[in-house]
């Protein structure tokens, strides 16, 4: 097993992560589930590529049937702590230390502490963020709650498409997820067990009940080689793709002993229809800024039967993420406006049947909790069977009618440009016009304007079609409307490279699979880590100048 050196500033959290004991561990984990993991991503391109060839769509897999027929399976009871999960803090990057307190300090249920979309993984953020979480479970923050008092923390490692670049294991790059589980369960699982108070784990972008298998697999192994409790960890699945709302009944059933419940987020679901089908016509997705919300009927559909399918097995349903941010002052118009529009959305949720939510800003927390113990009753909705809900696979596939909007575009490609010039800047999120961005609405950006080059899709407002020229004159327009003469060399530099990078991802003739995947592979963001030139994001600029 080759390590890289230990980030410049990171020398003692080092050491302390990486024990004899705790590489051994790791190695023995990545080299014993490394095959299984290449496999998994393996099916995920034959999945897609049987798709594409036989123009089929997906419906609920027949060789399971028998799954979803039996009454009478469960999952296992969550534990005490899992029972009320009102409102997490969702887009938690760790390495964020002062936020990552402030959270613990918070009345929150939960703690989404996000190593995958609010986070950018850069060497120093895994590092940094893994000793936070070591530090939170171990007490060792001044004036935080003792972790059995604390907010439960959700852990999420990095998604299967991801690997840690400076970790090697027999001669290969280390998975992103293993690294990151591994480091954690190893130096935290036995002191949460023994507080009642973990592990817990989102799992994010699973696509198929073998991948639940998989990590049904990886728990098990882990609790008897750690000598945890079976059963002890517990993770949510974040249903993000389209595949997987066909197998929602599957994955629950493979992690029967260890699930918390399935998540549901509008975004990167979204997205996953231009990832799989975005190449045909038939699902082309309209402007997602004008006719893209959870009251569509592909949306509202998949929402419902998550409901449905998690209360009927005993397993808790959780929604989205909040990403409107309060304004400052609690006395203006501006902060009732925003106060109002996520209770709107969040009640949605709640009348749906969901027993939880994310939001982002912390002082959402109370005025969420508030609105659930309105509009629900008990620490959670499982007697909400949902038994008016019949789903089919038409509900599912269906693309909502609309066009696309010169706004929809501009507002696409800013996201897409600045979710790529905060990543270079080592961060996995900013702010923009009020609400936080994350690599979710990255996803569904970059995807919808690939997709409306792809279909040349005429613009609703002229007579122009969305083409390669117009979102490259507008991109430039953008970047010169953003850079300044305050802006140091370096930044507009950044700037000008997060356009060309992109231009590129959008312009692609295949339709690249992940954003993340193409940053993080990408020789830019490398360099830039091996060199230690990542430069701080100034997210007051953008605040203001956005």
């Amino acid at each position: 097993m080759e390590l890289a050196p230990p980030p410049p500033g990171l020398e003692a959290e080092y050491a302390m992560l990486f024990t004899t004991d705790s590489l051994v561990f790791l190695h023995e984990l990545i080299s014993t589930f490394d095959e299984e993991v290449d496999q998994i991503l393996q099916l995920r391109v034959s999945r897609k590529a049987q798709l594409d060839l036989s123009g089929d769509l997906p419906t609920f897999l027949e060789s399971t049937t028998h799954i979803r027929r039996e009454p009478a399976w469960r999952v296992l009871p969550v534990p005490p702590r899992l029972q009320k999960r009102h409102v997490d803090i969702g887009d938690m990057a760790p390495c964020d230390t002062q936020r990552f307190i402030k959270a613990l300090q918070s009345p929150a249920q939960g703690i989404q502490v996000d190593f995958d979309d609010g986070n950018c993984p850069t060497y120093y953020n895994q590092i940094k963020g893994i000793h936070n979480v070591v530090k939170a479970v171990c007490n060792l923050f001044p004036n935080v709650p003792h972790i059995s008092q604390a907010p439960v923390l959700m852990l999420r490692p990095r998604a299967w498409n991801m690997v840690e670049h400076n970790v090697m294991v027999e001669g290969k790059e280390a998975p992103g997820p293993l690294f990151d589980f591994g480091l954690i369960i190893f130096h935290c699982g036995k002191t949460l067990v023994e507080h009642a108070s973990g592990p817990f784990f989102y799992l994010s972008k699973v696509e198929s009940f073998m991948e639940a298998r998989l990590w049904n697999k990886i728990f098990v192994w882990t609790q008897q080689k750690l000598g945890l409790p079976l059963g002890s960890i517990k993770a949510t699945v974040l249903i993000e793709n389209v595949l997987a709302a066909f197998e929602m009944e599957e994955i629950l059933y493979e992690l029967r002993d260890h699930s918390a419940g399935l998540n549901c987020g509008i975004w990167d679901y979204s997205a996953s229809f231009v990832n799989k089908f975005g190449h045909r016509p038939a699902f082309l997705l309209p402007d997602r800024s004008k006719y893209v919300n959870m009251k569509k009927r592909f949306l509202h559909s998949y929402m419902d039967l998550l409901v449905q399918t998690c209360h009927r097995r005993g397993a808790l349903a959780t929604g989205g993420m909040a990403a409107l941010l309060l304004p400052p002052n609690p006395l203006s118009d501006s902060y009732k406006r925003v106060l109002e529009s996520v209770k709107r959305l969040k009640l949605l949720e709640i009348n749906a049947g969901v027993d939880g939510f994310m939001v982002y800003d912390l002082n959402l927390i109370e005025p969420m909790q508030k609105l659930f113990e309105l509009h629900s009753e008990g620490d959670n909705q499982l007697h909400q069977l949902r038994n008016d809900v019949v789903v089919t696979p038409d509900d599912l596939l269906s693309m909502p009618s609309g066009g696309v909007t010169l706004y929809g575009l501009k507002y696409n490609i800013t996201v897409g440009v600045l979710f790529i010039n905060a990543w270079l800047s080592g961060k996995g999120h900013f702010f923009y016009r009020g609400q936080v961005e994350d690599s979710a609405t990255a996803e569904i950006s970059r995807s919808q304007v690939w997709q409306w080059i792809r279909h040349q899709t005429p613009l609703e407002n002229d007579s122009r079609v969305v083409s390669k020229q117009l979102v490259t004159d507008l991109t430039k327009e953008f970047i010169m409307e953003l850079s300044t003469p305050c802006h140091s060399v370096r930044t507009k530099q950044r700037f000008h490279t997060a356009a060309d990078m992109f231009l590129e991802v959008v312009q692609m003739r295949h339709f690249p699979e992940f954003i993340t995947t193409y940053l993080n592979q990408d020789h830019t963001f490398l360099s830039s880590q091996v060199s230690g030139q990542l430069e701080p994001l100034d997210t007051d600029m953008q605040l203001s100048k956005l």
